[in-house]
C-alpha cells in the first residue's frame, strides 16, 4: 500500500496510504504507538489496559528522504517505506531491531461482529461440571452488530533471534520461534498480549479479542480476531529489564503485596470449616513449621448458594472469632470467590435488580462499573468485613466449554469450543478482558474501603495491565506428573517475560488421581500421598515451589500438609520442612527483591536472557532461571528414586545438567565450590537437593529461623557476599502491609562490596517508618573466589548497624 501523504503533528507522524491511515506516536524516547485504521478517524475509545501518562512531550524528528520516511526519538529509528508502508525497526545507532515484510506487515480484514439477542425464548441450562457452577443459554439469536477488522501485524524476526512471553500457556513452551499459540483466557491458558525479544525490543498488542500468534509455515505475525483498528506498541531496551519497564510505564505500576504473601500459603481443596481452619494452623504451629497464610477454597457459602460471598454459619459460626483466633496465630486468611452466583442466592437477586448479570443471568457483567462496585459491596459486607486477609478470584475467565469428555480436544477445536462459548456472552471484542475488569472492582473497592491492608487477589487468568491491581496469576487446574512439572517452568517465565511479576501454581498438581473418563484429571498417582512417588513428585515441586513469586501448595485428591508426606527424622518430611524454613530465611532477600519490582519495574522470576541476554547459550534453556539478581535455580524434574506405585528405581544418577551462564563465576549454594561461567556441568541433585548457584559479586540478605514473615523474635541478619566482582544490595524495609510506602514510609540500607578494595559498606540508611528498628546485629560472610573451592568457612565479622554509614574491612 503505497503512501500518499504525509504530515508531521506536534504529537506524531501521521501517514495517509492507498489502503488506509497510520500514526505513530512517541509515547517515551523508547516507545512508539502505532496504529492503522481504514475508517475516516482513529478510534476514541479508552484503553483498558494503558495507562495513560501526561508527561512531558517527547522530542522526534520526521525526515522525508527519497524511498522512505524516517521517523526518529533518540532511542529509536522507524523507517517507512513510501511504495509498501513497510515499517523497519533501528536502534539510535543504526543497529536493526526488527521488520516487517518488504511488501508490508500490517493487514485489516472487514469482518461482520455477531452479537447475541437474549429475548423471552431464550433457555438458561443450568449444571455443574468439574470447575464449578455453569449456565448457559440456548435456543437464542445472533444478529450483525457491527463493522470492525481482524487484524495482522507481520515480522520478518533474525536468525538466532529468541521471542518470549504471551502468557502462561500449558504446553511447555518457552522460546518462542517455531512455535504457534491461540490467545484466549482459559483454565490454565492466562493471556498477557507481549513478546520480548533477544534483539532488545518488545511489543504490546492494545487488543482484548481472541489472539493469534505464528512463526511457523502459515508465516510469522501477530493477528486479532476482531478489532476496530490495530494498534500496538514498540518497545525499545535494549536490556529486557528496561523493555519491562516500558511495559509497566504503559500498563501502570505492580504495586507492592504485604510481606506475608511472601511467606508460605497452605492450600488444598479443601478446608470445610472453621474448626479444620484453626486446627490446621495450629498444628503448623506446634511442629513450628513456619506457616503466613492459609486458604479457604470453594463452597464456603451455604448448600449449593455457589457464589454467595458469605461464610455458611453451621460451618463458620462466628467469621470474627475465626479471623481473631486466625491473626492470633500470627497467620493470614485468603477466600474463594467466583463471578458467577446461584439465582437462588441474595447476591445474585440484589445483582440482577441492578441490572448487573450478563446474558446467561449467573455471571456479573464486570465490563460495568456499577456492577463492579455491587460486587465490592457484597465481597465487603459478606467477608472482608470480618477481617479476611486476601482473594482468590477464580474462575476469571469465566466461560469454558470443553472441561469434559475423555478425550481432550485438539488445540484449534479447543480455541473453537470456548471462544464461541465466551463470544455468546461477551462483545467479541471484549473476550480477553474480563479477568482485567473483575481485578480492578476488587482493588478499587478495597482501596475505597482501608488502606491499612493491601490488596493480595490470586487470578487463574490475567491479562496485561491486570498487575496494577495487586493480581498474583497461578497457571490453573494442573495434573501431578513429571511432564507437567517440566512444562509449567518456562510457562512461569514467560508469564513473567510480559512485565506482570507475580505468578505461581499449585505445588504438587491440583488432580493427583487419574480419571480416564475426564481428559484433564490426569494425575498419576491414585493412592495420593501414599504412593513414595507421589512423595518423591511433591518434594520436587515444593522444591521449584520455594523460589517462586507466591509459595503455595493447593490441589484436590489427597492431603497437603507437610505431616501427610512423613514423620520428622524422614526423608520426604525432613527435606519439606528445610525448604519451608529456607524460603523464610530467604525473605529479607525477597521482600527487598519485591520493592524493586515496585521502584524499578523489577523482574523477580528471571528467563535466563533477561540477565545474560549476550549469552545464545541461554535462549533454549527452559528448566532454569534466576530468582533475583543472585540465585541461579535449577528444579529436579525427573524421578530419581520411586516410580508411580511406590516402586523403586535402580542405578538412576542422581545429578541433572546445569548451564553456568559466561562472564560470572558460579558459587555452589551448599558446598560453596567455585565454577567459571560458560559451561555445562552436572550438579548434585539428591532428594534433599535442588541445585542452586549463586552469582560472583552477589549480595544476600538472609534473616533467622522464622514462623511467620514478620516475626521479629530475632534482630540478627546475616549478610551473604560472594566474591569474584564489585556487587550491590538494596536492603528495604517497611511496615509490612499498608500503603505507607506510597507515601515515602520505608527505609532502604545500600550495600557495596568493593572486590579491588576488598571493603563492604552499608551507606547511611534512607528513610523511616513507625515501628523500625533503629539497630541490627549484622553477621557478614564472606565467600571467596579464588579457587575451584572455598575455605572450610567463609570469613565471618559481626557488627552492629544502627543506621550510620558502616565499612567492613576483609
Amino acid at each position: 500500500m503505497p503512501i500518499i501523504n504525509h504530515a508531521t503533528l506536534p504529537d506524531g507522524l501521521f501517514i495517509e496510504t492507498t489502503e488506509g491511515t497510520m500514526k505513530l506516536t512517541p509515547e517515551s524516547n523508547s516507545i512508539v504507538r502505532i496504529r492503522f485504521t481504514k475508517e475516516p478517524a482513529f478510534g476514541t475509545e479508552e484503553s483498558l489496559m494503558i495507562v495513560r501518562n501526561p508527561g512531558k512531550d517527547v522530542h522526534f524528528s520526521v525526515k522525508d528522504e527519497s524511498d522512505h520516511l524516517k521517523f526518529c526519538t533518540t532511542s529509536v529509528v522507524v523507517l517507512v517505506d513510501k511504495k509498501t508502508a513497510a515499517f523497519t525497526y533501528y536502534d539510535s545507532n543504526g543497529v536493526l531491531l526488527t521488520k516487517e515484510p518488504s511488501r508490508g506487515g500490517k493487514t485489516l480484514d472487514p469482518v461482520d461482529v455477531v452479537k447475541t439477542v437474549f429475548d423471552e425464548n431464550a433457555v438458561l441450562e443450568t449444571g455443574q461440571g468439574a470447575d464449578g457452577l455453569r449456565v448457559r443459554a440456548d435456543n437464542i439469536k445472533k444478529v450483525v452488530d457491527r463493522k470492525a477488522y481482524r487484524t495482522k501485524l507481520e515480522f520478518e524476526w533474525s536468525d538466532g533471534e529468541a521471542l518470549y512471553g504471551l502468557g502462561s500457556h500449558e504446553e511447555g513452551m518457552f522460546n518462542l520461534r517455531g512455535q504457534h499459540q491461540f490467545l484466549y483466557q482459559q483454565n490454565m491458558k492466562a493471556v498477557v498480549p507481549v513478546i520480548v525479544s533477544t534483539q532488545g525490543y518488545g511489543v504490546l498488542v492494545d487488543s482484548y479479542s481472541l489472539m493469534t500468534f505464528h512463526d511457523d509455515a502459515f508465516g510469522s505475525y501477530l493477528s486479532t480476531d476482531v478489532d476496530n483498528e490495530m494498534d500496538f506498541y514498540f518497545i525499545y531496551g535494549p536490556e529486557l529489564d528496561e523493555v519491562v519497564q516500558g511495559i509497566r510505564y504503559l500498563t501502570g505500576k505492580a504495586p507492592m503485596l504485604p510481606k506475608w504473601a511472601y511467606g508460605y500459603v497452605q492450600s488444598k481443596e479443601r478446608y470445610a470449616s472453621q474448626r479444620e481452619l484453626i486446627e490446621t494452623v495450629r498444628e503448623y504451629r506446634s511442629r513450628r513449621l513456619p506457616i503466613d497464610c492459609i486458604v479457604l477454597d470453594w463452597k464456603s457459602w451455604t448448600g449449593e448458594l455457589w457464589g454467595q460471598k458469605t461464610l455458611d454459619p453451621e460451618r463458620f459460626p462466628n467469621p470474627k472469632q475465626m479471623m481473631e483466633d486466625l491473626h492470633g496465630l500470627d497467620t493470614r486468611l485468603m477466600v474463594s470467590i467466583w463471578p458467577i452466583m446461584n439465582p437462588n442466592s441474595d447476591n445474585h437477586r440484589e445483582m440482577a435488580e441492578q441490572n448487573g448479570l450478563l446474558g446467561n443471568h449467573a455471571n456479573y457483567d464486570a465490563f460495568q462499573e456499577k456492577a463492579r462496585d455491587l460486587y465490592w459491596k457484597q465481597a465487603n459486607e459478606g467477608l472482608f468485613s470480618h477481617g479476611i486477609d486476601a482473594w482468590w478470584c477464580d474462575c476469571t475467565e469465566p466461560f469454558e466449554a470443553d472441561w469434559k469428555g475423555a478425550v481432550k480436544p485438539d488445540p484449534e477445536e479447543r480455541m473453537r469450543i470456548n471462544t464461541e462459548e465466551a463470544k455468546l456472552y461477551l462483545d467479541p471484542e471484549l473476550i480477553n478482558a474480563y479477568s482485567l475488569l473483575h481485578s480492578r472492582g476488587i482493588f478499587e473497592g478495597q482501596r475505597r474501603a482501608t488502606e491499612s491492608k493491601r490488596v493480595v487477589n490470586l487470578t487463574r487468568s490475567a491479562y496485561a495491565g491486570q498487575h496494577r491491581y495487586g493480581t498474583i496469576t497461578w497457571s490453573g487446574d494442573i495434573s501431578a506428573n513429571w511432564e507437567t512439572l517440566r512444562k509449567q517452568i518456562p510457562d512461569g517465565l514467560n508469564f513473567c517475560a510480559t512485565g506482570s511479576p507475580y505468578w505461581t501454581l499449585d505445588i504438587g498438581g491440583f488432580f493427583v488421581q487419574n480419571k480416564p473418563d475426564l481428559w484433564f484429571w490426569n494425575g498419576d498417582y491414585n493412592d495420593g500421598v501414599q504412593d513414595m512417588g507421589y512423595r518423591e513428585l511433591y518434594v520436587r515441586w515444593f522444591q521449584y515451589g520455594a523460589f517462586l513469586p507466591m509459595f503455595r501448595s493447593h490441589g484436590t485428591d489427597t492431603p497437603r500438609e507437610i505431616w501427610q508426606f512423613g514423620e520428622p527424622n524422614e526423608p520426604f518430611y525432613e527435606t519439606l520442612t528445610f525448604y519451608l524454613r529456607l524460603r523464610y530465611r530467604l525473605l529479607p532477600y525477597i521482600y527487598s527483591l519485591a520493592f524493586r519490582v515496585y521502584r524499578d519495574d523489577y523482574t523477580l522470576m528471571r528467563a535466563l536472557p533477561f540477565d545474560f541476554r549476550h549469552d545464545a547459550n541461554t535462549y533454549d534453556i527452559k528448566d532454569q532461571y534466576m530468582f533475583g539478581p543472585a540465585l541461579l535455580v535449577n528444579p529436579v524434574t525427573v524421578p530419581m528414586y520411586y516410580d508411580v506405585g511406590s516402586e523403586p528405581l535402580e542405578d538412576v544418577e542422581k545429578t541433572r545438567t546445569v548451564y553456568l551462564p559466561e562472564g560470572s563465576s558460579w558459587f555452589d549454594f551448599w558446598s560453596h565450590r567455585v565454577y567459571e561461567g560458560g559451561q555445562k556441568i552436572e550438579a548434585e541433585a539428591r532428594l534433599e537437593h535442588i541445585p542452586v548457584y549463586v552469582r560472583s559479586g552477589s549480595i544476600i540478605p538472609l534473616g533467622d529461623d522464622v514462623q511467620f514473615a514478620d516475626d521479629r523474635s530475632s534482630d540478627r541478619l546475616y549478610i551473604r557476599i560472594y566474591a569474584g566482582q564489585d556487587g550491590s544490595f538494596d536492603y528495604y524495609e517497611d511496615e509490612g502491609d499498608n500503603y505507607g510506602y506510597e507515601e515515602g514510609r520505608f527505609a532502604v540500607s545500600r550495600m557495596h562490596w568493593d572486590e579491588g578494595r576488598r571493603i563492604f559498606t552499608i551507606e547511611e540508611r534512607e528513610g523511616s517508618y513507625p515501628g523500625l528498628r533503629t539497630q541490627r546485629e549484622l553477621i557478614v560472610l564472606l565467600f571467596e573466589s579464588n579457587g575451584t573451592v572455598s575455605p572450610e568457612a567463609p570469613k565471618v565479622k559481626d557488627v552492629t548497624y544502627a543506621g550510620q554509614t558502616i565499612e567492613v574491612l576483609f
